[in-house]
């Protein structure tokens, strides 16, 4: 299995549980690996036969700034749905990072990893 990754995708939105969190915009950080039969494109150098990361991006850009959850769990559950039910992926493993949302931790977040199956997309 191959695997296209994205890292490091900063996105501001409305998430967290308290009211003053509700008032501000904060950035969430994605990191993405998805599987990918690249063989094809690296023989045709053909960007419609691989994943498409800008266009990945810009739909979770999209999604994430006009989202208004209170959890990150949440949050990154549909991503995932987003990138395996439109983008076709098979297998992807997500990180969200929220940042600095606990005092003295550098991040805090979720790591989730799903499958078609996990939506029941076989």
């Amino acid at each position: 299995m191959d695997i296209i990754f994205i890292q490091g995708l900063k996105i501001d939105t409305v998430i967290g549980i308290y009211d003053w969190e509700r008032k501000i915009r904060q950035d969430v950080v994605i990191d993405l690996q998805m599987s990918a039969d690249i063989e094809s494109a690296s023989k045709t150098d053909n960007i419609e036969q691989t994943l498409n990361y800008k266009s990945i991006c810009k739909r979770l850009i999209e999604y994430v700034q006009n989202s208004e959850f209170q959890l990150v769990e949440t949050l990154a559950e549909r991503i995932t749905q987003i990138v395996v039910k439109e983008f076709k992926v098979d297998w992807v493993k997500l990180t969200l990072n929220k940042g600095e949302a606990v005092t003295g931790a550098k991040g805090v977040g979720v790591i989730i990893e799903r499958t078609k199956s996990s939506y029941g997309y076989d």
